[in-house]
């Protein structure tokens, strides 16, 4: 037992609040279900083979599946984010997931046509688009299909950026609809230009060498093999694997 996973009752007492509220019978030790959870989702077992130490995997899926639909694990991420803000400068980016052909399959069932998952150059993939802070900690995060350009995906996170003095992004996000509401906020676009554009856009090349911090934590959620292989045919269910990969890795 010694080798398992198990939350600190420090880290449980920051995760508390966010808990939806028990009716009627109590739950199941919530330490023991959300540390069996995270040991599923950081080792990309299936459902079933999770350590008897966690209890009856039927319990740590419904416990899962539950709280995803109700997406209590994105809230959990961007509660403990508004805890402690720190968006002097924001950085925006976008990477492939790659989708497992239990999550992908053809035959789609009732409902399969919303999964978010489409065929690419790189095979069957989900893109998530991913916003972070000073730190590189997430603070938003969206997912789509594979197909979908970085500034279309921008076009569902621009509405809700923080107060800023910076925005680093590649060039993909080079697009005046883009800047413009940036500089209305009093932001400053650190965004190189596109090749094809006739004017050059200058930008801080110091100020930019940043951004790979964003990149970076890209890598640290993949390590968890659950988000960087999607297994989850429901993308409410597979961005709560990714939220909580963030909260546990930036958060806690």
């Amino acid at each position: 037992m010694s080798n398992l996973y198990w939350l600190p009752e420090a880290q449980m007492q920051r995760l508390r609040p966010f808990f939806p509220k028990s009716r009627g019978r109590a739950r199941v030790d919530d330490r023991r279900v959300l540390s069996g959870i995270i040991f599923i989702n950081r080792n990309g077992l299936r459902w079933r083979d999770p350590p008897a130490a966690y209890g009856p995997h039927k319990t740590l899926y419904n416990r899962w599946k539950r709280w995803s639909d109700k997406g209590v694990f994105a809230r959990i991420m961007m509660g403990l984010a508004e805890q402690a803000p720190d968006n002097k400068i924001i950085s925006i980016d976008a990477t492939y997931l790659k989708a497992h052909r239990t999550a992908s399959s053809l035959r789609l069932k009732k409902g399969g046509k919303g999964r978010l998952i489409v065929l690419t150059k790189g095979g069957m993939n989900t893109k998530l688009h991913a916003i972070t802070d000073t730190s590189a900690r997430p603070i938003r995060l969206f997912i789509t299909a594979g197909q979908i350009s970085d500034y279309i995906g921008a076009r569902a996170l621009v509405s809700n950026l923080p107060k800023m003095e910076w925005l680093l992004g590649d060039r993909g996000y080079d697009a005046d609809w883009f800047r413009e509401p940036l500089v209305d906020k009093g932001a400053k676009p650190c965004i190189p230009g596109r090749k094809s554009r006739k004017k050059t856009v200058k930008y801080d090349k110091r100020r930019y060498k940043r951004r790979n911090r964003i990149e970076r934590m890209f890598g640290r959620l993949k390590d968890w093999r659950r988000v960087a292989t999607r297994y989850d045919r429901s993308p409410t269910v597979f961005l709560s694997a990714i939220a909580l990969a963030a909260t546990v890795i930036c958060w806690l």
